[in-house]
């Protein structure tokens, strides 16, 4: 009897140390998704994808991004770090770097080169222009190194920067239909993933089409099809339903990206990570990092209001509760955690509010960089504008002494040419920036999005409702609510369910999951926690 005893005794304790920490963590981005898209199709979405995560999980209903410009790779690397550009570094997709004097890719990197495809160059990337750690680093640095890291992606992005720089690897689409990744994480693709490139797994997503996945009649959320405020999706009329496979045959695999399958091909890949790299699978915690990116695509080209786009989201809401149901399965119900974000949220077309009534306009960047050039030489006999990116002005001082002038006052002549545009609504130099007073929440922003040793002379923000795109479609970047407000959900171990609707901030996600691990938080981490996940 006592033997039974002391072997039960192991027992609960056993059970007990294996569910000190979860067996999987899984974070999931989705690429531009509005927090509002989980109040708008909420009656069409099946009880076992975002509805399960936000009835079993803890719902965070007013998470906000905290800097500009909300970009996808900006965005990717805060959720990671816990920190914002102005530390990390990833101040936007591309920039112009004005310590370099070049334009910069977020994951450029000419050290390394593709594997998995020779016929793209679409593979040399790395995290290497990321100064902060990860949460996925620290778990690395906390196992030893045991733990497993994998990134996964449409875009390289979306897989490299939240992989970190220990991911065992990062994996991302090529337009040829291959996932590849980078010499950084390895000679040559696992033979899993060489395997599922083989297969050409893209292929029955392209030759069954898009048509609505439910009758056209449940999609009273959206505007009707092919409507003005909808861009062509490769040089087709936005109407459904399209033939994919002459979209393939006209330009490449890369299309897939643009329709809701790209997310059903990656969550395919996922499980194949899953199951052929062994994670969940032993009592040491490893991380997947899955960025659903074909919603981004989507949303650029067709619009928020499209039939498409909703069309997308319920189809990613099947993806999810078939993923969930996979985890159940093979890791184990109560043994995974996820946490599930998106990098940004999303404007309204322009077009379409305008035609509401509402006075706002879509502005051309080029026009932008156009107009201060003809105001350089306008004024100074010649050019002294460097560059006009990423809502930053970057003006060339050497040039400007070489002439005589004052630094300061050409800055300040830049600054009031612009202040003057219809569309802006403010406009900051370097040294407001670097001096921000608290009180003004808009420029709190920009701090946190602005890094001194690569970021311009000059920051703009734009009115409200403006944007930087064109007509059609829709785009982000601004520090407003439309493009800062995004879902946050915890939900799987040790999440107990709830909501709140308590403002909080995109940077407490990092050091929320390092804690729940009991780990080394990101090294540029404020250290803000999201209490109510924690409190048990």
């Amino acid at each position: 009897m006592k033997k039974v005893l002391y072997l039960l005794v192991l027992l609960i304790a056993s059970t007990n140390f294996a569910q000190e920490k979860p067996k999987l963590v899984i974070g999931i981005v989705v690429d531009q998704m509005k927090m509002e898209y989980l109040y708008r199709f909420s009656s069409d979405f099946s009880e076992n994808g975002f509805k399960r995560l936000m009835n079993q999980g803890y719902t965070f209903h007013n998470t906000h991004y905290n800097y500009m410009p909300t970009y996808t790779a900006p965005g990717h690397a805060t959720v990671y770090t816990g920190a914002t550009p102005s530390t990390h570094g990833i101040v936007g997709n591309e920039w112009f770097n004005k310590a370099t004097g070049k334009e910069v890719y977020c994951t450029d990197d000419e050290n390394v080169s593709t594997i998995g495809d020779d016929s793209v160059n679409e593979g040399k990337m790395s995290p290497r222009n990321l100064q902060s750690s990860t949460m996925t680093d620290e778990l690395k640095l906390s196992t030893n190194f045991k733990g497993k890291v994998i990134g996964i992606s449409i875009k390289d992005r979306g897989a490299i920067l939240p992989a970190g720089h220990f991911g065992d690897w990062a994996f991302w689409y090529s337009k040829t239909g291959a996932f590849i990744s980078s010499t950084y994480y390895g000679e040559k693709l696992p033979d899993w993933a060489t395997q599922f490139n083989a297969e050409k797994n893209y292929l029955k997503y392209v030759t069954k089409g898009w048509d609505l996945l439910k009758p056209k009649e449940v999609y009273n959320e959206s505007l009707t099809d092919n409507n003005p405020y909808e861009g062509k999706l490769f040089k087709k009329a936005p109407f459904m339903p399209y033939n994919l496979q002459d979209m393939y045959e006209a330009n490449d695999a890369g299309i897939l990206r643009s329709t809701p399958f790209g997310n059903n091909l990656l969550a395919d890949f996922a499980k194949k990570a899953i199951e052929n790299e062994n994670l969940g699978k032993d009592s040491t915690t490893d991380f997947l990092a899955i960025s659903f990116s074909s919603t981004d695509y989507v949303g650029h080209v067709l619009g928020p209001r499209s039939i498409e786009l909703q069309d997308t989201y319920l189809r990613l809401d099947e993806t999810i509760a078939d993923f969930l149901l996979y985890l159940d399965k093979t890791v184990g119900k109560g043994n995974y955690l996820v946490f599930l974000t998106a990098d940004h949220a999303g404007a309204e077309n322009v077009t379409y509010l305008k035609d509401n009534k509402y006075k706002v306009d879509n502005i051309n960047y080029k026009n932008i960089q156009k107009d201060l050039k003809d105001f350089s030489e306008k004024t100074y006999g010649e050019d002294v504008l460097l560059n006009y990116s990423n809502y930053n002005v970057f003006l060339d001082k050497t040039k400007i002494k070489s002439k005589g002038l004052n630094v300061q006052e050409v800055k300040q002549s830049f600054k009031d040419y612009l202040q003057k545009q219809a569309f802006i609504k403010r406009v900051y130099t370097e040294e407001e920036v670097a001096n921000a007073n608290a009180n003004d929440f808009y420029l709190n922003f920009v701090t946190k999005g602005y890094d001194p040793v690569q970021n311009g002379e000059l920051v703009v923000t734009f009115k409200p409702g403006y944007v930087e795109y064109s007509a059609t479609g829709t785009t982000h970047g601004s520090p407003y609510a439309y493009d800062t407000h995004v879902p946050l959900i915890f939900f799987g171990w040790n999440i107990q369910k709830g909501q709140t609707h308590d403002r909080k901030e995109i940077t407490q996600i990092a050091p929320t999951v390092t804690q729940l691990l009991q780990i080394t938080m990101p090294n540029s981490s404020d250290g803000k926690v999201l209490l109510e996940v924690l409190n048990k």
